[in-house]
């Protein structure tokens, strides 16, 4: 769900960054991307990546507006290598006309309880946990981060309980 802009910090060395988003002018403007993916998410949750292709995901500022998470959850999980971290940051900004009706309807709170549900339902990921990074408390737009590692494919010799 990227755009021109990563929101990745620019002191850090990158084997690589792919950006998936809707625009491929603003994903081509995009300095930090190595690799540009055009995808409509809310059309097609399917990434189109390979199984454990990826080191980490994030989500900056978007998560408010996809219409099947769990979906997209579910297939972040797959495209990630096992233990591999799932960042969503948000704000308490949003397109209105744009962003999901229970979204809009939850305060931040709410909405880091949301997040944690579409990692638990995905069923791909640890437990997640969440942050208040605001970088000015009280002075700045609040600024939350849900994390959760990727369990990994499941076993195709185990039944439902985990059992093999």
């Amino acid at each position: 769900m990227s755009s021109w802009v990563s929101h990745l910090p620019a002191d850090v060395a990158y084997g690589g960054v792919t950006g998936l988003g809707l625009n491929q002018v603003e994903l081509d403007q995009n300095p930090v991307l190595t690799r540009r993916t055009v995808h409509d998410l809310n059309q097609d949750p399917t990434l189109p990546y390979e199984t454990d292709e990826f080191d980490g995901a994030v989500v900056s500022v978007s998560v408010q507006y996809l219409t099947r998470p769990v979906e997209v959850f579910a297939e972040v999980g797959r495209v990630l290598k096992p233990g591999a971290p799932f960042a969503i940051t948000f704000s308490n900004r949003m397109f209105p006309t744009k962003a999901v009706r229970i979204w809009q309807l939850f305060g931040d709170g709410q909405r880091a309880n949301l997040v944690a549900l579409y990692f638990e339902l995905s069923k791909a990921f640890e437990k997640a946990r969440a942050f208040d990074i605001s970088p000015n408390p009280g002075r700045s737009d609040p600024v939350y981060a849900v994390v959760a590692e990727a369990l990994g494919a499941p076993d195709s010799d185990s039944d439902e309980t985990g059992i093999t």
